[in-house]
């Protein structure tokens, strides 16, 4: 049997609820760096983009996104992909280190882009 490791209680649904929405905060903010790099973007005119707050907010949400898109994909990908029958006695434990790499690089993304953003 698998356990939700990603939902902390939660049922599978709202699993992918996250998953969907990430995808579409991603999609519209991918959307609106290619609009601006298609208009031709300075440094200057960048720099003011990225100055308002109301586009920090939003590429803080697309790194959220990203993170939680990142997680609740790669841990299926791994819970799916790295199990025991296929891998031995050593599944469990591949899975686990990957999953703490994984969430340890996530993490170290969400604070470098927080830094970045909000010069904390």
């Amino acid at each position: 049997m698998v356990t939700a490791v990603t939902s902390f209680g939660r049922s599978g649904l709202s699993d992918w609820l996250v998953q969907r929405v990430s995808g579409v905060i991603l999609l519209a903010y991918f959307i609106f760096i290619a609009c601006n790099v298609i208009n031709g973007v300075d440094y200057v005119s960048w720099k003011a983009l990225y100055a308002q707050t109301w586009v920090k907010v939003f590429s803080l949400m697309a790194i959220l996104s990203l993170a939680a898109h990142a997680w609740i994909g790669m841990w299926a990908v791994f819970t799916d992909y790295l199990t025991e029958r296929l891998m031995g006695s050593t599944g469990n434990f591949l899975r686990v280190t990957l999953q703490l790499l994984v969430l340890v690089t996530i993490f170290i993304y969400v604070v470098w882009g927080v830094q970045i953003l909000w010069g904390y």
